[in-house]
């Protein structure tokens, strides 16, 4: 964000100012395409990066498993969460775009990066009082692991009257059983031959022939959300473009002789709806 704001501070950053009906316009250097554009990806990976992660470490804050009420916790957490991001953007939508469209880049960009910064001190100041809860194992390989072992298994058969009894839980599982649904990655926990495939210990000799069963629930709840992750993409692909603003600034924006909404304020009604 710091970035993007330099390209209205510097003017080497940007083209030299130009009539907007004017046909002879500098065009932009491949230097200043470059750290456009490199503004853009890093404040993209910013955004990818922190939104899915803020969300998991603020429910760390608030989930206490032995509270009875723990449940309610969370949600109203959620809700808090959710309802505060909607606030967010559409405080960005009116008052930003509004700062950006009556006082130029420079205070508009200012703006959006000051706070950014505030954000960033407010959060290290905190950390002394954060819970944090101690990486295990990667979930990511995990999830590779049931659908190797689950591969390597796709000839054997779950049918067996006591097949329950046959599932790998691990030494830490809290799922006893997997489910009925998406019944060929079950094949990954089921036990063979518990001398081949067990250690003494109860452990799994190779976790990418033998899974455990809460590995195997965890990759049928991602592809559980698949679905839903695939239309909220296009969802935000549609509300990200631009033709909502380049057909609003051929509008007419006043509500008043003295008040013209910004263009880049409707895309507030989205987020409304």
């Amino acid at each position: 964000m710091t970035l993007l704001w330099s390209t209205s501070v510097f003017p080497w950053m940007k083209p030299s100012p130009c009539p907007e009906f004017d046909q002879g316009c500098e065009t932009a250097t491949p230097l200043q395409f470059l750290v456009l554009y490199t503004s853009f990806a890093l404040i993209s990976v910013g955004a990818g990066c922190v939104r899915p992660c803020s969300i998991a470490f603020g429910a760390d804050q608030v989930n206490n498993k032995e509270d009875p009420n723990n449940e309610r916790v969370l949600d109203s957490f959620f809700q808090w969460y959710y309802g505060s991001t909607g606030l967010s953007a559409v405080i960005a939508l009116t008052l930003v775009v509004y700062i950006q469209d009556q006082f130029g880049w420079l205070i508009g960009f200012a703006v959006p990066a000051s706070l950014m910064v505030l954000s960033l001190m407010a959060f290290l100041l905190g950390s002394p009082l954060y819970v944090q809860v101690n990486p295990k194992k990667s979930l990511f390989i995990g999830l590779i692991q049931v659908s190797v072992a689950a591969f390597r298994k796709r000839k054997i058969s779950l049918s067996l009257p006591d097949a329950v009894a046959h599932y790998f839980n691990g030494n830490d599982s809290n799922i006893r059983t997997p489910t009925d649904d998406l019944r060929c990655l079950n094949k990954a926990c089921f036990i063979v031959d518990a001398e081949r495939e067990l250690n003494p210990d109860g452990s799994a000799k190779d976790p990418w022939s033998l899974s455990t069963v809460e590995n195997v629930e965890s990759l049928k709840a991602v592809l559980r959300l698949i679905p839903m992750w695939s239309t909220g993409v296009m969802m935000l692909v549609i509300l990200n473009n631009n033709f909502t603003t380049l057909q609003a600034k051929i509008m007419d924006r006043h509500i008043t002789s003295g008040f013209e909404i910004p263009p880049g304020s409707f895309g507030v009604i989205s987020v409304v709806t």
